[in-house]
């Protein structure tokens, strides 16, 4: 009956924090519980060190998408590698994965950097149906590489629900990297088997050399950050500081992308990201606790075992329910849902939670793209002015590369704990 007044609540339009917070005042209320108790895992949650680096990405993330580096990196693709076959797509594909890894938002890729390279796709001689599906489904690629927010989100969740794993956010970091690279391959083929058929375009490249000077601020950033991070050199924490620094410093007083007057309004609307991640996250890990403490999970665990009998159909269940979720769901509210439960699960089949975290995150970035209610086709259908059902229809071919992919994910667990288990 809770259930269903809660979901009736949140169809009505009640805030996604409000709804959890007061599913788990009544369940706090009906176990006889200090309803305090949920007030303090804010405080709890405060303590983490880890949390640190989630502003910091996260400001950094937004001034990059303030400022005029997704041009520069436009400019400089189409300069370098505009004479491959499907080079602009491919490359594309790859400014996708950075933008959004660092902004830890996809819809920021599709508004800030495929308006920029929709229309340079086009004039390059791509057809449209697929200009827009590789725009509006790679838009997604980058959650799966640091420093992305949802797997620093990842790791702080499973942290709390299953604290004897010894789960490090570095091993979440390594672990993206070769899945996140294979869905990147799968539709960088499909983007060269159709730029192999374009006709030839002769359209103006601008000049190399002029390319890589105008970027040649931005360029270094990713090899600072993420080898800082895979040599051992800096702790998440510190990259976190070195990122947001170096686009301070970079963007804002060397190349003035952004005047200082602006920071701080670019300051309030990276922190209101932040501030409605932390209030979900909160009240998720309250209700987490009261989930724990009535042993719910255990109950589900018991429930679902007689139908499954392996922990490969477990995934295969997984897999299904992520991907309705991540269709309705932001990735973080998704996250901080659904971890808590699926985790205890999940271990007890025998599944490496680090492993189940790229498949988790796997789904999510894949439900961005999904139809019918995928975030990405109804923001890329008002960018581009486009009918959904277009938009639909272009993203499909690169829709099924990436289940592909998230199938390879799933049943080959080597490529995403190699890396990690090299640390």
């Amino acid at each position: 009956m809770l259930f269903v007044l809660l979901l009736l609540l949140a169809l009505l339009g009640m805030p996604l924090f409000a709804v959890i917070a007061l599913g788990a005042l009544i369940g706090y209320s009906e176990q006889s519980l200090n309803m305090t108790l949920v007030v303090m895992e804010f405080q709890r949650i405060g303590e983490l060190p880890v949390l640190v680096a989630l502003p910091l990405f996260t400001f950094a993330g937004v001034i990059l998408s303030h400022s005029k580096t997704p041009e520069r990196l436009v400019d400089l693709t189409r300069a370098m590698f505009g004479w491959m076959p499907g080079g602009l797509a491919i490359l594309g594909l790859g400014l996708f994965a950075l933008m959004t890894a660092f902004t830890g938002a996809s819809g920021i890729t599709v508004v800030a950097l495929g308006s920029l390279m929709l229309p340079a796709l086009l004039k390059a001689g791509y057809p449209e149906r697929f200009s827009l599906g590789l725009v509006t489904a790679g838009s997604s690629m980058g959650v799966l590489f640091a420093p992305s927010l949802p797997l620093i989100l990842y790791a702080v969740v499973a942290q709390q629900v299953a604290p004897g794993q010894g789960i490090r956010i570095e091993e979440l970091f390594l672990a993206g990297i070769l899945p996140g690279i294979l869905m990147l391959l799968l539709m960088a083929g499909w983007a060269m088997r159709t730029g192999i058929h374009l006709p030839k375009v002769e359209t103006p490249k601008p000049p190399i050399g002029l390319s890589l000077k105008a970027a040649a601020w931005e360029l270094p950033l990713p090899f600072v950050v993420l080898g800082g991070i895979y040599g051992g050199y800096l702790l998440v924490i510190e990259a976190a500081v070195v990122t947001a620094a170096w686009v301070i410093v970079t963007l804002v007083a060397i190349r003035r992308d952004i005047e200082w007057r602006k920071l701080p309004a670019i300051i309030a609307e990276a922190m209101v990201l932040v501030g409605a991640i932390l209030v979900v996250l909160g009240v998720s890990m309250a209700s987490t606790n009261l989930m724990i403490d009535t042993q719910v999970p255990q109950r589900l665990f018991d429930a679902v075992e007689p139908w499954i009998s392996n922990k490969y159909m477990f995934l295969v269940m997984i897999n299904i329910l992520l991907l309705i979720v991540g269709m309705m769901l932001d990735i973080f509210a998704a996250l901080v849902i659904m971890a808590p439960l699926i985790i205890p699960i999940a271990l007890a089949f025998g599944v490496d939670p680090v492993h189940l975290g790229i498949i988790f995150l796997a789904n999510l970035q894949i439900g961005y793209c999904t139809p019918p209610v995928g975030i990405n086709l109804f923001l890329a259908s008002h960018r581009f002015g486009k009918d959904i059902l277009v938009i639909y229809r272009s993203t499909l071919p690169f829709l099924g590369w990436l289940l592909v992919a998230l199938l390879i994910i799933t049943w080959w667990p080597g490529l995403s704990l190699w890396l990690a288990g090299r640390m």
